[in-house]
């Protein structure tokens, strides 16, 4: 009997054929939309029906920056601004039905309403937040309006661990900064409050959002300081 010519048909020698051809593993972070390598610092799009962040590459999060169109993802800019003389006292944040210090609102285009979540041991929980309650605060504040739907949010942390000591922080941030939040909270949370690491976790947070953010008011901002100098120069 001759022996079989041509390519082995041996079982190891297939698999060791496999194991040649096989492609080199992805390593790294890729755009989610086209597979194209991305840093570890890149942009986002929301998938608008699952609520979902999903890692974009600058050529495909560029197509998803236009507000009007209408799109099933959008991009979440790089916009941060900070709000001072928030009209928000106990009785409004407890309106808001919000347990926590610290939460984060924004606008659901697909549900047409706004949304409000704090963080917690199992992640982002959602509140239920009534219309008229944010339709009020808007009211007494309507640059607060600037927040684009489903791309950003207003980050609102309260003084004070009880919570009645008025708003020390309000900033309109990007989304993907809130669950970056998140995330991290979930890692250290402990107890009902989240505890002192938690608290650390916080104060870092915000120390940068403040660092990155540019007055809502700008007009405000330099009517304070105009008045700090003449204050200074008529008191010397």
């Amino acid at each position: 009997m001759s022996a079989p010519t041509g390519r082995s048909r041996s079982p190891v020698a297939a698999l060791l054929r496999v194991t040649r051809n096989r492609p080199e593993p992805v390593t790294g972070e890729r755009c989610e939309m086209c597979a194209a390598p991305v840093g570890a610092e890149h942009q986002h799009v929301v998938n608008l029906e699952s609520r979902g962040l999903m890692c974009s590459c600058r050529a495909c999060y560029l197509l998803f920056t236009e507000d009007g169109a209408h799109l099933r993802y959008r991009a979440v800019p790089d916009r941060y601004l900070s709000f001072d003389g928030l009209p928000l006292d106990a009785r409004s944040w407890d309106e808001l039905q919000i347990p926590v210090g610290l939460a984060f609102l924004f606008r659901n285009s697909t549900q047409d309403r706004t949304v409000a979540f704090y963080p917690g041991p199992a992640g982002a929980t959602e509140s239920e937040l009534p219309l008229d309650a944010w339709t009020t605060l808007v009211a007494a504040a309507p640059e607060l309006a600037v927040v684009r739907a489903d791309v950003e949010a207003l980050l609102v942390r309260r003084t004070g661990r009880d919570g009645r000591e008025g708003v020390a922080s309000c900033h309109l941030v990007p989304i993907d900064a809130c669950y970056e939040l998140v995330g991290r909270l979930r890692t250290v949370w402990r107890g009902f409050d989240g505890g002192q690491e938690a608290h650390a976790a916080m104060d870092a947070f915000f120390e940068r959002v403040r660092a990155r953010s540019r007055p809502a008011h700008p007009e405000r901002t330099t009517a304070a300081t105009t008045t700090g100098a003449t204050a200074v120069e008529g008191s010397s």
